[in-house]
């Protein structure tokens, strides 16, 4: 998982909540959408494709394209549509359908 990113944090006076990405924990800010939050902490690629294991991240930030699938108490779930509170516990789906 990445730990510098190109995204910028549009609120840093933000109440922060702690929560889980594959066992690490990550301070981030309540109430914005979890794609956004991870993006702007860090964390990419969110999957892999399951034919070809091609990485995959948020693309259109408003449920269509269903790229930023992550995984929130064994329910696959579109992380844009998500909001950031505390105690989530996220699997990032990994690698190839058997």
């Amino acid at each position: 998982m990445k730990t510098v990113s190109p995204f910028r944090d549009l609120s840093p006076e933000a109440a922060r909540v702690e929560l889980r990405v594959d066992g690490q924990v990550l301070r981030l800010p309540r109430g914005m959408t979890l794609a956004a939050a991870l993006l702007a902490a860090g964390v990419m690629p969110f999957r892999q494709t399951p034919v070809s294991g091609a990485p995959r991240g948020p693309f259109c930030m408003m449920g269509a394209c269903y790229d930023c699938l992550v995984e929130i108490g064994g329910e696959t779930r579109q992380a844009c549509m998500i909001e950031v509170t505390e105690g989530l516990d996220i699997t990032l789906p990994t690698g190839r359908a058997p």
